[in-house]
């Protein structure tokens, strides 16, 4: 009888891979710095912005209280505008001739008496000389004249002024020719217009404004012809209606109203 002996194999032992864990490595980064030459370059626009903002304001300020004060004045003092009216015009001279070689000349004197009426209680207005132009209907200027003194209207109170008003040779028109006889065959005459133009300040107590310029237009004038040189003839201006324009001035623009 043989004796078998039974091996039992011995189990090998497993190894367990072995993993190796890699570390992250940190990227060589720049530290953050802010550059400088954008607030540099944002300064002057913030500047800019602020003037702006800042004259805006003051403007609106400013445009505020004018007109809250002339607001003001005007409930207390009830400004009006002086009223223009033509006393009388009268005709000393008024010769139409005619040259050789067909052109039409006029010369011309007159005499105009103007009253100032100032219907404020307590606004007294100054006036610079008055320049004035004498017209027909269709804007032709026949005769100058002016105011040469600086003059004041008080209040409540009527300024009269006088001036001579000529034309010497002035050339006209054929139109303008044929519209004047046209009217000296009517029993009015010829229809003429006044322009006066001049600067004027206002005064409300101790307070003064600018001097601003205005235009006073006449019309509905209707003057004949004398029949002697010696003689005058008195215009109708029973009529006649001034009308005051302010004319404000900016730079080579006038806005009248």
């Amino acid at each position: 009888m043989t004796n078998t002996t039974k091996t039992t194999p011995t189990p090998t032992p497993t190894t367990k891979p072995t993993t190796t864990t890699t570390k992250p490595q940190p990227y060589n980064r720049h530290p953050y710095r802010p550059n400088p030459n954008i607030y540099r370059r944002n300064r002057p626009r913030n500047y800019l912005c602020l003037c702006c903002f800042w004259s805006i304001l003051i403007i609106i300020l400013l445009l505020f209280i004018t007109t809250i004060a002339g607001c003001i004045l005007y409930l207390l003092y009830r400004p009006h505008r002086p009223s223009f009216s033509i006393t009388s015009l009268k005709t000393s001279q008024f010769n139409l001739t005619t040259n050789s070689d067909g052109t039409s000349h006029l010369t011309s004197n007159l005499n105009l008496t103007l009253s100032i009426k100032n219907p404020n209680k307590k606004v007294k207005f100054y006036y610079n000389p008055l320049h004035v132009t004498l017209l027909t209907n269709d804007d032709t200027t026949v005769a100058n004249g002016s105011f040469a003194d600086p003059f004041a209207t008080e209040p409540n109170n009527i300024t009269v002024i006088r001036s001579s008003l000529y034309g010497a040779s002035v050339l006209l028109e054929q139109s303008t020719v044929n519209q004047i006889k046209a009217d000296l065959k009517k029993r009015n005459g010829v229809k003429l217009k006044l322009y006066l133009d001049t600067e004027t300040q206002v005064k409300i107590e101790s307070i003064r404004s600018k001097r601003v310029g205005i235009r006073i237009e006449c019309e509905g004038i209707r003057s004949l012809v004398p029949k002697s040189s010696n003689s005058s003839v008195a215009a109708s201006v029973a009529d006649a209606k001034c009308n005051v324009d302010l004319r404000i001035k900016i730079w080579k623009w006038t806005f009248s109203s």
